[in-house]
């Protein structure tokens, strides 16, 4: 569905999806990079369950909400990738610390 304009940028990442491995292209935002990989929704609504993706890719809609380096809600599109990056897919909402 999604397809990377491929430039002659070389430097690449390693990001960890959900245990998987992706290479992505430096400086690329974590929505963008997920969303290259196909994974099909990137969190679940809070009362339905309903799977959900990025949608406007700025920061507005909320949609992108994942799991980044252990700490939820974070808003993928605004987030670059970094080296070593742990993204999960978010269910529900965030738990708060007691």
């Amino acid at each position: 569905m999604f397809r990377r304009i491929t430039e002659s940028k070389t430097d690449t990442i390693t990001l960890h999806f959900e245990g998987r491995r992706l290479q992505v292209p430096a400086g690329e935002t974590v929505a963008a990079a997920i969303l290259a990989a196909e994974p099909s929704y990137t969190r679940t609504t809070t009362v339905s369950g309903e799977k959900r993706a990025p949608y406007c890719m700025m920061g507005t809609c909320f949609e992108c909400l994942m799991e980044i380096d252990g700490i939820g809600n974070r808003q993928a599109c605004l987030t670059l990738a970094a080296d070593g990056m742990q993204v999960r897919r978010q269910q529900g909402k965030r738990e708060m610390p007691e």
